[in-house]
């Protein structure tokens, strides 16, 4: 079995940064890519960030330039850094598999971004 948790999240105020945080209960970055998704009130969840199993990552139009995603394999953790907020990053965030698995889904970590 998998658990993934997240963690991180908080209040900041706009332009302010954050770092998340997911910690996976066994080592399976070797075999799935990771990602970061996020669903904001009102909204769909949307994924904004993969990092693929070599390492490679991918980010939505949304976030690029001001989201990095990255992971310590020895630690089982994938971490997502938030730079340069933005209100419309409020949401929850979520650490999944990409594509997701069903079973994999946390408790996600809220950001709230003030203006």
């Amino acid at each position: 079995q998998v658990q993934l948790v997240e963690s991180g999240g908080g209040l900041v105020q706009a332009g302010g940064s954050l770092r998340l945080s997911c910690a996976a209960s066994g080592s399976i970055f070797g075999i799935y890519a990771m990602g970061w998704y996020r669903q904001g009130p009102g909204k769909q969840r949307e994924l904004v960030t993969v990092i693929s199993k070599d390492g490679g990552t991918n980010y939505a139009d949304s976030v690029k330039g001001r989201f990095t995603i990255s992971r310590d394999s020895a630690k089982n953790t994938v971490y997502l850094q938030m730079n340069s907020l933005k209100p419309e990053d409020t949401a929850v965030y979520y650490c999944n598999a990409a594509p997701p698995r069903d079973d994999y889904w946390g408790q996600g970590t809220q950001v709230t971004v003030s203006s």
